[in-house]
């Protein structure tokens, strides 16, 4: 791989959920897919081997990595670095190479890999808008001012998040094509309520990986968070806060 930035920011995207993580390496691409402990959340991450200026894999393999120390190893590259990610099979053993000033690698244990599948989760959207970022970033941190939760609703016009806290409310409002609401597709009219602790470490953690982002809900269903990445995917799915 020729940037060591980029697999960084993905690692930390990745970890805002997951302390543990198993990749599957095939012959075409690196993917991910897990719940977090608590199972609110889902990341689902995949890379193209195009993106790699070498990519070897003759057969299908899992491999479970601690992604926490993983990220610590990565945040040691600088500015321009290359990184290599080989696998020791034998000694059960992942090595990262870190080529800049200097060249550094550093070896860390595969962990036992885990058997459950976690499938793709099969929802019929209502509402696809497309959204910065930066101020999808910004209108969560507004919300999080007053509330540890918000409501994002939907009409064919706007897209719109409210947050109630006990003292102060917020109204955030975003019309279809003016700042930062590039398009808004809306079958019928959707509402939904989140978590703005999860909200807040998604859109943080990912924010370094696209400047764009879609996102996908329907009324009291989970709502789907996209990330367009060079050669690849990074997906987030959240289930909604049902109210009482």
């Amino acid at each position: 791989m020729s940037d060591a930035k980029l697999l960084k920011d993905i690692i930390v995207a990745i970890a805002t959920l997951i302390d543990e993580g198993t990749f599957e390496i095939t012959p075409e691409a690196i993917n991910l897919r897990e719940m977090d402990p608590s199972r609110v959340a889902m990341v689902d991450f995949q890379w193209s081997k195009s993106l790699f200026d070498e990519y070897n894999c003759s057969q299908p393999t899992k491999i479970c990595i601690n992604i926490t120390e993983m990220l610590k190893l990565l945040k040691r590259a600088g500015k321009g670095d290359s990184v290599e990610l080989t696998l020791d099979e034998e000694r059960r053993r992942l090595n990262i190479k870190l080529r800049g000033k200097y060249v550094r690698t550093f070896s860390m244990p595969i962990l036992e890999a885990a058997v459950e599948e976690v499938p793709t989760p099969k929802i019929t959207f209502n509402v696809k808008a497309k959204i910065t970022t930066d101020g999808i970033k910004e209108a969560i941190e507004d919300a999080a001012l007053v509330s540890d939760h918000v409501s994002i609703e939907a009409n064919e016009e706007e897209l719109i998040m409210r947050a109630e806290g006990d003292i102060m409310g917020a109204t955030i409002e975003m019309r279809k094509g003016e700042g930062a609401l590039l398009d808004l597709e809306v079958k019928e009219p959707s509402k939904a309520t989140f978590s703005l602790s999860y909200l807040s470490d998604i859109i943080k953690a990912a924010s370094a990986t696209s400047e764009i982002s879609t996102i996908e809900f329907s009324t009291d269903m989970p709502i789907k968070i996209d990330f367009p990445i060079r050669e690849g995917k990074l997906t987030y799915f959240l289930a909604p806060r049902i109210e009482a």
